[in-house]
């Protein structure tokens, strides 16, 4: 580009140096983005700013898309030719920003893990009677059993069970309740709990999950002790509680393939959060046609 426009982009810099207090590891990304969409404005015979138009930077964003840039990266890009040309504007060198108008792409959602039945078995198969062991059981049995979030077993409190209708209720995002179903399992090992739950629990205390010292079980204990469990029984990965639920809703999926029931039992509020799941979903049926299609190629 002309002198005069390297002289604005150097300007740039400086003002993000001096007055944004940017880090020089930041500046020196803005600079490499900057400069790389510089270069394509110069194939494009565009030398100065001002002459920048919104299709310009589509064009832009098009072209490193199909070369294989990733999404975030994109992102990145845009950004730094925004805020530059936020830059432009605020100097009056501009009349308006055209990158305000250009929509990034949507960085593809990272798919959750999950835990396969048999992992599921594996990480439940607690034999030992202590109330501890009983209590972690039960916690872990109740996640994956109905698909709790962390923050809703850590809130439940006895009077939120009904055993006998084989119900529970939660309180949710938003403070918003939900009645859910257990499984025979996660009633049974609710039992083994509650039977000796009195042995830990201070006599003024709710919760119906609680520590060593009788209080309410904090978040980071929970985590704490499904780890233990899983490195205890031999699972290899990281579990945590949200990967019981992911488990929950993607085994549930695979088995009844009602998208809305699945929803409702998350207590999503919105489909496109559920539908995460579908493509877990595919995956596994996609592993399954790998194996058995005589004509795959993958076998």
């Amino acid at each position: 580009m002309k002198k005069e426009a390297l002289a604005l982009s150097n300007a740039f810099f400086r003002y993000l140096e001096t007055e944004r207090r940017y880090s020089q590891n930041t500046i020196k990304n803005y600079q490499r983005d900057l400069k790389h969409f510089s270069d394509h404005l110069q194939v494009k015979k565009l030398s100065l700013w001002a002459e920048v138009k919104p299709h310009h930077i589509r064009t832009y964003a098009s072209q490193i898309f199909v070369e294989g840039l990733g999404a975030k990266s994109i992102q990145r890009r845009l950004s730094a030719i925004r805020s530059f040309m936020n830059y432009l504007l605020r100097e009056g060198m501009i009349k308006n920003n055209p990158a305000e108008g250009v929509k990034t792409p949507k960085a593809p959602k990272k798919l959750p893990g999950i835990l396969d039945i048999e992992q599921i078995n594996q990480l439940l198969n607690i034999q030992e009677t202590d109330p501890v062991s009983l209590r972690d059981k039960a916690i872990m049995e109740l996640i994956y059993s109905s698909g709790l979030r962390l923050s809703e077993i850590v809130g439940l409190n006895p009077i939120d069970l009904n055993l006998s209708d084989k119900s529970l209720t939660v309180t949710g995002k938003g403070d918003k309740t939900r009645m859910l179903p257990m499984g025979n399992e996660a009633i049974k090992s609710l039992k083994g709990w509650l039977s000796c739950r009195n042995e830990l629990a201070d006599p003024a205390e709710e919760a119906l999950f609680v520590g060593s010292r009788g209080n309410r079980l904090s978040r980071r204990s929970i985590q704490s002790r499904i780890r233990h469990w899983a490195k205890k029984n031999g699972i290899q990965q990281d579990v945590y509680p949200h990967l019981l639920r992911h488990s929950f809703a993607t085994h549930m999926l695979e088995a009844s393939g009602d998208l809305r029931a699945v929803q409702e039992l998350l207590g999503h509020k919105d489909i496109s959060t559920t539908q995460v799941y579908t493509h877990l979903d595919f995956e596994h049926l996609s592993k399954t046609y790998d194996k058995a299609h005589p004509r795959s190629g993958k076998k």
